[in-house]
């Protein structure tokens, strides 16, 4: 592994020839927007060091967390279909309202629970997603609690671990308000006073496990939440 330095609040975690690892902050796009008010951007930052990096799959702006970058359309494919294939491994923390019981969802022999609820985009109020149960896509998030957090000022909050199964567009923020505990800080789908309790969405992107996309080496990175 190869750190970089951090450049214009750049976070790299690895670099080789065919790779990035990212830490990219809440607060930031993961491509341009529209307009010139939405050109900063983590890939925009990425590619005045590496003008030769592509995107190969994003974050919410609202979200923190491990994001990865190919170096070259060669790699872009490998990771590509390393994802189209499920064979990236993901995990997400995050922190919830109220006190989520995981034998009350579902909960698998393995101390994790399972949301299943199809999911799509919510044409009127774009970006917004909603569950669908007759037109969604198959939708399928894992979590387990980690126990309560104290940082909510008395109001019960507990932090969670999140696996996405499935890769949808604001997936694990619609099912965890699905089932009554959304996260905190969450603009879109959290009521006002959940929203309230923090001044960004409380989601990270807290660990990714794939095979390196031209050696086919297990690679895995970590990033500690920063709430």
């Amino acid at each position: 592994m190869n750190p970089a330095p951090a450049h214009h609040d750049l976070c790299v975690l690895h670099a080789d020839d065919a790779l990035l690892v990212l830490v990219k902050p809440a607060g930031l796009l993961s491509v341009p927007g529209r307009g010139p008010d939405k050109q900063d951007c983590l890939s925009a930052r990425v590619q005045a060091l590496y003008p030769d990096a592509l995107i190969v799959h994003r974050l919410d702006m609202a979200t923190s967390g491990l994001m990865l970058m190919a170096r070259g359309a060669g790699p872009l494919r490998a990771l590509g279909d390393a994802f189209a294939g499920r064979r990236v491994h993901k995990r997400y923390e995050a922190v919830v309202h109220g006190l989520p019981q995981n034998d009350l969802h579902a909960a698998t022999g393995d101390g994790w629970s399972r949301i299943d609820a199809p999911l799509i985009a919510d044409w009127p109020n774009r970006p917004l997603q909603k569950i669908d149960a007759v037109d969604g896509l198959p939708s399928l998030t894992r979590w387990r609690t980690l126990g309560p957090w104290d940082g909510s000022g008395g109001t019960p909050a507990t932090r969670v671990l999140l696996e996405p199964v499935t890769g949808r567009s604001h997936q694990l923020r619609v099912h965890l308000m699905s089932i009554g505990h959304p996260i905190l800080g969450d603009a879109f789908y959290a009521p006002p006073d959940v929203q309230a309790l923090s001044p960004r969405l409380l989601l990270h992107a807290s660990e990714i496990a794939f095979g390196h996309p031209v050696s086919g080496e297990p690679m895995r990175f970590e990033s500690r939440a920063p709430f």
